[in-house]
């Protein structure tokens, strides 16, 4: 273990190395105990030191990928909310996944390498879905990422996302505190449901929720009403908005996972192609200053323009606003 590397989640430094061996198998692998630390088990989240000796078990790349491993990612640069020498803040749109993997060759933490070849140190600090558009930080250098990856597991970050809903949401209901289980598909896809506490597997999920809009139904369309939500999470479990939101019967508009698919299927004839959650506030303090950051990124055109005021006869649009320090 060099010292580049010192400091990382076992997850994310096997994830770094394995290029091309599937995610859900790297994971398999840990939790089986076939990998090892020191020649002891460790779990996902254990924290790899300079001079640690990690043993492995034989993995194989699959054909396909191995075939693409002379076909490097794209270079791309994503729009910048903001960029110093410790970290940039990027608007991801939706469709990208952040890193490569589980069937995607590369996602935007190659694509920027690839951009930035002379840039000595780029990871993801935290990550979105791949149909989520918003804030996604990455960090510039070790100290900073270490920094940033304690505030997000310390929960000492605000992370506020805009979701469209079917129905009309209750102001009243503003908290919502159910446990997630997480578990796979016979096919190696991920899933989560909400359970019960007495859940051994159980990890509680705690999402606050906001009415900004109810928005009146289309009939003619055949669209419901619906309703605009400032949500933010105090955990930050997979998928946790979409389905703490589904839950209390109001799924996110084009969710194909945990939506509507009735629904889903109207929402493209009338504008919407994609799943209407984008990652709009992000607040944490800076890792190098300590001074608190707010950034904000607006929503994009596709979904702004689903929730015009020609379209529902009123403003729902959140103000538009840009990064910045406070």
């Amino acid at each position: 273990m060099d010292a580049e590397s010192s400091g990382q989640r076992l997850d994310n430094f096997l994830l770094r190395q394995l290029k091309g061996v599937p995610k859900t198998h790297v994971y398999r692998i840990i939790r089986s105990g076939e990998v090892r630390v020191n020649k002891g088990r460790a779990s996902a989240d254990t924290r790899v030191a300079e001079g640690d000796q990690v043993r492995l078990p034989p993995v194989r790349v699959s054909e396909k990928v191995a075939l693409k491993a002379g076909h490097p990612a794209p270079a791309r640069e994503f729009p910048l909310l903001l960029e110093d020498e410790h970290l940039i803040a990027i608007d991801k749109p939706s469709g990208v996944a952040v890193h490569g993997g589980s069937g995607v060759s590369f996602g935007v933490i190659e694509q920027l390498r690839q951009a930035r070849p002379q840039a000595k140190f780029l990871e993801l600090v935290h990550r979105l879905d791949r149909e989520t558009s918003g804030i996604l930080l990455v960090a510039k250098k070790r100290s900073a990422l270490n920094q940033l990856q304690d505030q997000f597991r310390e929960r000492a970050t605000g992370k506020t996302y805009l979701a469209l809903v079917q129905g009309t949401w209750p102001a009243a209901n503003k908290v919502i505190d159910l446990p997630l289980h997480k578990y796979l598909l016979p096919d190696g896809e991920r899933r989560v449901r909400v359970t019960t506490p007495d859940d051994p597997d159980g990890m509680r999920s705690v999402t606050l929720v906001k009415v900004r809009a109810h928005l009146a139904p289309r009939p003619l369309q055949g669209l419901p009403a619906m309703t605009l939500l400032e949500v933010t999470i105090k955990t930050g479990r997979t998928h946790q908005i979409r389905v703490h939101l589904a839950s209390q019967g109001h799924p996110i508009a084009g969710d194909d996972k945990y939506g509507d698919f009735d629904l889903n299927k109207r929402l493209p004839r009338q504008g919407l192609k994609r799943m209407f959650l984008h990652a709009w506030r992000l607040q944490f303090n800076h890792p190098a200053s300590g001074e608190r950051v707010t950034l904000h990124a607006e929503l994009p055109p596709e979904l702004a323009d689903f929730i015009a005021p020609n379209a529902f006869g009123n403003s729902p649009c959140p103000p538009t606003d840009h990064a910045a320090l406070t």
